[in-house]
């Protein structure tokens, strides 16, 4: 069977196919803790070939998993089908007020080709400048801005895919299928939908208002309703000026108490950071000091200096207006997860699984709790950094290897406390491998219900990427690299 679906492809593919073992491993991991070896790769050279790759795929019965820059860190491009490679599809197209792009572009190089014309993508990931557009798109990506610019999802004009019938459709253009999607969110519970700011979880189907909303619901869903072809994303001119505070707390409770104050003078950002990045920091904190806010404005800026004087109780250490000091700045804070994973020793490294939940602000001091609550029970250890303005945390766990199977009870713990805090168990990096299990549990029977219909709607043969998202296996702790 694999030696026909290899003959089949390579006479219908026009990019190239790859089978031999070296490639076959290094696609099956990124970077995640997670390795699942495919059957070949497809490196699609055009439309032709996601429409082909689709259609022989639904022929032998295999998965199609579309695959970006691999920065995912929950598994979310892994399987053991077809993966469908598309940096080919690498096009950018400035228009005044958007950008149409293909999902094989690196994010990277869509922010110089903006910043050339003084113009900017407002979601921005730590990683930005190495993952792809696509990945963006799959998982709904944010970065530190959201905060006043949105996700992903909040920044899409239209979308181009296929679907897992191999049709080209282009939403919201396409109104019968707009129609359709509506309908589905007509019958959600909006009840069981977390009341957070920014969500990676299911299917973001509660986004769908009006039929110019039906693109969205392919914005997260993680390849597995289409395979996109382009993409037409807002773009924002460049802000005339930015301040950026650096503040220190000798407590993260009163960090959070002063984070709700802040977040109501609306800055662009509220990123905290744990002891352990501000240890790389070169700089001289107070010794007391357990945790940095940097908090940035790019409008109205002496109104917003004033207030923000006003309201804190932690101590400025930098305040940054001049463009160079706030880009090596930010750089601490974007390089959180370098430090954390650099500071663990080797032996103690477990999966990301419980590393991007958030809950709302006036909840965000009993998620703490809860994590203390768990490192107390397991014995466990954790580095904390991330968007403390949308309630969205990153932990990293530091735990003995020899005890991984204890993961899945940390995550099941974990999940329900987030779940009644009204919280999501993803912001922003996407379900995947470490997490698909639970979101049944996240969003309720009748949700879960309705994912199931748009799942079958878009992939009637569940060809897209399954396992991801809609799931009847646990996939938390299988398919471990080197554990």
């Amino acid at each position: 069977m694999k030696k026909l679906i290899l003959k089949t492809l390579q006479s219908a593919i026009e990019g190239e196919v790859w089978y031999q073992k070296e490639f076959r491993e290094f696609y099956s991991v990124d970077a995640s803790s997670y390795q699942i070896i495919p059957k070949v790769i497809v490196v699609a050279k055009n439309e032709k070939d996601v429409i082909n790759t689709i259609k022989i795929a639904k022929k032998f019965k295999t998965s199609v998993t579309v695959r970006g820059a691999g920065t995912s860190l929950v598994g979310s491009a892994l399987n053991s089908g077809i993966i469908l490679e598309m940096k080919n599809f690498d096009s950018i197209r400035l228009a005044k007020g958007h950008v149409t792009i293909g999902p094989g572009t690196i994010k990277g190089k869509l922010d110089k080709k903006l910043e050339e014309n003084e113009k900017f993508f407002p979601p921005n990931p730590s990683i930005g400048s190495f993952c792809s557009i696509g990945g963006m798109l799959g998982n709904n990506s944010s970065g530190s801005r959201s905060l006043k610019y949105g996700s992903v999802i909040d920044n899409v004009i239209e979308i181009t895919f296929i679907d897992g019938n191999g049709n080209k459709i282009t939403l919201p253009k396409n109104k019968k299928i707009s129609k359709k999607i509506l309908e589905f969110a007509k019958k959600i519970d909006g009840v069981n939908f977390p009341n957070v700011t920014k969500n990676s979880s299911g299917y973001r189907i509660d986004k769908v208002k009006l039929i110019t909303d039906s693109h969205k619901v392919l914005i997260g869903s993680e390849g597995t309703l289409g395979i996109i072809l382009s993409a037409k994303l807002m773009i924002k001119d460049n802000p005339k000026k930015r301040i950026l505070f650096v503040i220190e707390y000798k407590s993260i409770k009163d960090t959070i108490k002063n984070c709700i104050k802040i977040n109501k003078t609306k800055p662009s950002a509220i990123e905290f950071v744990d002891k352990t990045t501000l240890n790389q920091i070169k700089f001289k904190f107070n010794k007391k000091t357990k945790c940095l806010l940097f908090v940035e404005y790019d409008e109205m800026i002496s109104l917003n200096e004033k207030k923000i004087k006003s309201i804190i109780t932690g101590k400025i250490i930098k305040k940054l207006n001049r463009n160079s000091d706030i880009v090596k700045w930010w750089k601490y804070r974007d390089s959180s997860l370098h430090y954390s994973l650099k500071s663990i020793k080797k032996g103690k490294k477990i999966p990301h699984v419980i590393e991007d939940a958030a809950v709302p602000l006036k909840n965000l001091q009993k998620l703490f709790s809860t994590l203390n609550k768990i490192n107390k029970k397991y014995k466990t250890n954790s580095i904390v950094y991330g968007h403390l303005g949308n309630g969205n945390i990153h932990v990293h766990l530091i735990v003995d290897r020899k005890k991984i199977a204890v993961i899945k009870n940390i995550a099941t713990e974990y999940f329900e406390e987030v779940i009644k805090l009204e919280g999501t168990i993803t912001a922003e990096h996407g379900d995947g491998l470490a997490r698909s299990e639970f979101v049944k549990r996240q969003y309720g029977t009748k949700n879960y219900r309705i994912f199931k219909e748009i799942k079958k709607f878009f992939d009637p043969k569940n060809i897209l990427n399954p396992g991801k998202i809609i799931t009847k296996k646990s996939t938390i702790i299988e398919n471990l690299e080197n554990f």
